[in-house]
């Protein structure tokens, strides 16, 4: 096997295989950047973190600020299949997961990012599919302070999460997780 010393795919673009429950907009916007980063000859090596981090989540707080918006951000990690139930068995005694998937939120300790006011934003409204509904960062804004400025009801609360992804420190996409 030889390999290209000009392709290197980031840790969280690798594991984006077995987060099979999140969103298959964002499953697709993976398999994009997968397949343009094992393409493209300039594509990011030697040291350093990756270009573009995918994180899921829960927005604590969204607020306007000069042009943009600053988004308190809570991380956790969303797992399934086997990973899911050692972390169910491991806090619980039991491995049992409905749904193939499990919430480990260690720390409620939450981080600030920059978002763009002209960020992606999609989140899961009544009558949707689940590839979700594009929404602006200021309708989402509103929805975080409890306000819902959308024609059609969410499906579900904005508290079952989000995938973000972050480049350095400014959110460039933010999806709503669906949780049957």
């Amino acid at each position: 096997m030889t390999t290209n010393p000009h392709v290197r795919i980031s840790q969280n673009t690798a594991l984006a295989g077995p987060l099979r429950c999140e969103s298959p907009a964002l499953n697709r916007q993976r398999s994009a950047q997968v397949k343009a980063t094992s393409a493209k000859p300039t594509a990011k090596s030697g040291a350093g973190p990756p270009r573009q981090v995918v994180e899921y989540g829960y927005i604590k707080s969204l607020e306007r600020k000069s042009g943009g918006y600053l988004m308190r951000f809570d991380p956790a990690w969303l797992l399934t299949g086997k990973t899911a139930n050692q972390a169910a068995l491991e806090d619980t005694g039991s491995s049992d997961v409905p749904n193939d998937n499990y919430v480990v939120n260690e720390s409620t300790r939450a981080y600030t990012y920059i978002v763009a006011a002209n960020a992606d934003v999609r989140v899961l409204t009544t009558g949707a599919n689940l590839n979700g509904t594009p929404i602006t960062v200021a309708q989402l804004a509103q929805i975080a302070n409890g306000k819902n400025p959308l024609p059609k009801p969410l499906f579900e609360p904005i508290s079952t999460g989000f995938w973000i992804s972050i480049r350095n420190d400014t959110v460039g996409s933010l999806e709503q997780q669906y949780h049957p």
